[in-house]
């Protein structure tokens, strides 16, 4: 099967060419089919599975085959900053011969620009929930033309309390419409909505809630006061990518990253507090290979996209199954092997069982030898830097000191497996 069974206009099949796309993957088969034929679809898939691509081809379809120019008549909302400016560059990318506009809208940068903009034409509008309302009070926003309504993480957006915002944005579009809701898991308030701004939906499940067959999972114990030793350790033993860490607090993202860079790792960090210029640096910075480790929370590491990360290190274990499903869906992807690497205190021990329950198979643990585990609780910045001492001496691997992206043969990666862990 390849795109061309879709019968796309042909200035979509030159963006699908451009990007190398080949055969469609399971969300993209069950879903474009469905929304080319203007029925309202309700999808469950994870990170990672091709959803953006599902709901933009069909889109920009509509948009080519019928209707006037420079007026918005589809509205995509995303959780976050980052997610919405990956999704409209998916819309560049894929639609870079269409000469349909769109724009990002979101906070945390200068608005006027942004309503400029959007007084020029656009046909689509990706934007966050909260600058949107701000600027339909300003009336600078017009959305009586929306024909397509897209809530793409639906579920993340409710976590983040956004929930209220969009029932705000429903009430502002035509009652006509078709509406796509894409979620990763579809807790009752999430079905709620559902029932509420979907008709007669199709709704599709790709994959299950337990992670990608193509990630390896190993659990690391430790004394809370150790991770980030051992974080540095690992590393160093280690043949990688690109790694993304999470950890649970701001504060903590923040300090971590600082520490590693101490030691000498090419390391950044992303969290809430941080500007949009900020952030815009970071992400880059980890695309592009400058920055070959990323410190981040769960918030703020939504709608990275980064396709050359082999392992995703939980610092901090998260506090649900589902932020485990979405952490390690950074990894694996596209049929590619990756690793999940957790650290786990006795206190997080219950959660690593749960996430056995749904992996249906105990995980690996492992331990470091040469790496004392007995150390002692560090007191201030002094006793972390006599606790680690013996590891900055030695230089981190040359992936992590370079500024540019040096890919490791396959096999000579460290893609370790727990055993009995199946593949596809």
């Amino acid at each position: 099967m390849s795109f061309k069974q879709f019968n796309l206009h042909p200035q979509i099949e030159v963006g699908i060419q451009s990007l190398g796309y080949k055969m469609p993957t399971p969300i993209q088969l069950q879903s474009i089919p469905a929304i080319l034929k203007g029925r309202d679809v309700m999808g469950l898939a994870q990170t990672g599975t091709g959803k953006t691509a599902a709901f933009v081809l069909p889109i920009m379809q509509r948009l080519l085959m019928s209707g006037p120019r420079k007026k918005t008549r589809a509205l995509i909302v995303a959780p976050t900053r980052e997610l919405a400016e990956q999704i409209h560059e998916s819309i560049y990318e894929l639609g870079r011969a269409t000469k349909l506009k769109s724009i990002a809208v979101y906070g945390g940068v200068n608005k006027n620009p942004q309503i400029q903009k959007l007084r020029s034409g656009v046909e689509i509008i990706v934007s966050c929930p909260g600058r949107l309302v701000d600027l339909l009070e300003q009336r600078a926003a017009d959305l009586s033309g929306i024909e397509v309504l897209v809530l793409d993480e639906a579920d993340r957006m409710f976590d983040m309390g956004f929930l209220p915002d969009i029932r705000k944005i429903t009430k502002q579009l035509p009652e006509k419409r078709q509406t796509l809701l894409f979620s990763a898991t579809m807790p009752s308030d999430i079905r709620g909505l559902a029932r509420e701004i979907l008709h007669d939906p199709v709704t599709l499940r790709i994959g299950e809630d337990a992670p990608a067959a193509t990630v390896s999972h190993a659990l690391y114990p430790v004394e809370q006061h150790l991770k980030t030793t051992l974080l540095i350790k690992l590393l160093q033993q280690t043949n990688t990518d690109s790694v993304l860490v999470f950890t649970r607090t701001k504060h903590r993202t923040t300090k971590v990253a600082r520490q590693m860079k101490t030691a000498g790792f090419a390391v950044t960090s992303l969290q809430g507090n941080l500007s949009q210029n900020q952030r815009q640096t970071a992400l880059s910075g980890f695309r592009n290979g400058k920055y070959r480790i990323m410190i981040a929370t769960d918030i703020a590491a939504r709608g990275i996209d980064v396709n050359s990360i082999s392992h995703v290190v939980n610092y901090d274990m998260p506090n649900t199954i589902e932020d485990y499903t979405h952490r390690i869906g950074r990894t694996g992807r596209a049929d590619k092997t990756g690793n999940a690497f957790s650290f786990v205190t006795p206190q997080e021990r219950d959660m690593a069982g749960a996430i056995e329950h749904i992996l249906g198979e105990q995980i690996e643990q492992r331990t470091l030898q040469d790496f004392d585990y007995t150390l002692p609780a560090p007191t201030g910045n002094e006793g972390f830097r006599r606790s680690m001492s013996s590891f900055t001496r030695r230089k981190p691997p040359e992936q992590f000191r370079s500024a540019t992206p040096q890919k490791e043969p396959a096999s000579s990666r460290m893609v370790s497996r727990a055993s009995g862990r199946r593949s596809r």
